[in-house]
């Protein structure tokens, strides 16, 4: 059967190049397709875990619920030792957080006071490549402040900013600063009420030493996230709580999983499409053979054969067009995932919508292309059942006299 079904395909060029085409460019789409929407993903992902917030971060167990002074973590040496002994951490660095009253001549605002070192939040943060004027590594009372708190507080670089808040001991605290940086990352609510200040200088204002709101750090492979975050669990105390990137960013993630849902969904439409092309193609080959089925029936083939002859003609083009679309799908996912296209200017011009690259890479995944290639196998195959159902109607004799 296997040899007949090869000399059918060489007989039958026509339908077997359509069917060939057909199954190459549906195939190599797909890959592709669902490499850019994969790549956009995980880009998109990586930028916001890149624009603050990194891919694990620890805190006091009731920190995030309750918020204050009482739940901070007080001793950042034990858990930064533990940091340092576990494998698959890139980088690490605590925040300590403030909130209170920013005021200029004739504006005033709430504002988030962050006391961060600055190096270190260099290797966590696009901070520092979100500076919009000014510098980032500000030293001694001078802030590096969100644009858009900037804008609301009317000030410029070099001007004077008042604060007004509380020390961790909640005595009264306040202080003269100036502005020596601005920066956006395209987040606004983040953008228009935060402030970061050099760590030394914020923990002299507010007798924070050793202490912070919590410890956030980027792992180096984010595969292996939540590996080495229950590494670091077994390790805590129980007074503190780890969150990784999917808790912290649990609205990004459905999101992204209700994106995906949208493009198969639209991917499908086109496959429901080429699965009827090519339904319709082998039904009208196998309606201009059933002579020559009739003959090979009177001949002493039987329906099984009959039907495995044409399961092994579907076979034989649908394996070779998807070697070739996997070669070449998997090639492009590949290329465009280490040489990612780069529009010059997007960010800029999304930089309000957090898009903080101007690449747009693939993601190349042999998980991914197996299971895109084996759909596409199933439909060809699935096409061929009725086809194989309309020619079990007739009889040998009727066959050889059908017109």
């Amino acid at each position: 059967m296997f040899w007949l079904a090869v000399k059918n395909i060489l007989f039958y060029k026509g339908r077997s190049i359509t069917t060939f085409i057909l199954t190459y460019f549906s195939a190599t789409l797909f890959i592709v397709y669902v490499a850019f929407m994969d790549g956009s993903h995980i880009s998109m992902l990586h930028n916001s875990l890149k624009v603050y917030t990194g891919s694990i971060q620890i805190y006091q167990k009731d920190y995030r619920d309750e918020g204050g002074y009482d739940y901070l973590i007080y001793d950042n040496k034990k858990i930064t030792d533990i940091l340092d002994k576990t494998d698959g951490i890139k980088s690490y660095t605590s925040r300590i957080e403030t909130f209170g009253i920013a005021s200029t001549k004739d504006e005033s605002s709430a504002m988030m006071l962050t006391g961060v070192d600055f190096e270190r939040e260099a290797n966590i943060s696009e901070l520092k490549n979100a500076l919009v004027d000014g510098v980032y590594n500000s030293q001694g009372n001078c802030l590096y402040m969100g644009s858009d708190l900037a804008k609301r507080l009317d000030v410029n670089i070099e001007d004077n900013v008042s604060f007004v808040g509380s020390a961790i001991d909640y005595s009264f605290a306040a202080d003269n600063f100036k502005v020596c940086g601005t920066f956006k990352t395209g987040m606004y609510e983040f953008d228009s009420s935060s402030a970061f200040l050099n760590r030394e200088y914020f923990d002299q204002l507010f007798f924070s030493k050793n202490t912070s709101s919590y410890i956030v750090l980027n792992v180096d492979d984010l595969n292996n996230n939540d590996l080495v975050a229950q590494l670091i669990r077994n390790k805590l105390d129980s007074k503190y709580r780890l969150y990784t990137w999917q808790e912290l960013m649990s609205a990004m993630v459905e999101a992204m999983e209700v994106d995906s849902i949208f493009g198969y969904i639209s991917m499908s439409l086109f496959f429901i499409v080429i699965f009827f092309v090519i339904l319709i193609y082998g039904f009208i080959n196998v309606s201009s053979r059933i002579k020559e089925f009739g003959v090979l029936k009177s001949i002493g083939l039987n329906n099984s054969q009959i039907d495995k002859l044409l399961i092994y003609e579907m076979l034989i083009l649908s394996l070779s067009a998807l070697l070739f679309a996997t070669i070449s799908g998997g090639y492009t996912a590949h290329f465009f995932e280490i040489n990612p296209i780069i529009i010059e200017g997007m960010s800029e011009l999304y930089k309000d919508y957090g898009i903080i690259s101007d690449e747009i890479p693939t993601h190349f995944s042999v998980f991914t292309i197996s299971w895109n290639v084996g759909l596409i196998l199933v439909l060809n195959l699935l096409s061929v059942i009725y086809p194989i159902i309309y020619l079990r109607r007739f009889n040998p004799i009727e066959a050889m006299r059908h017109v």
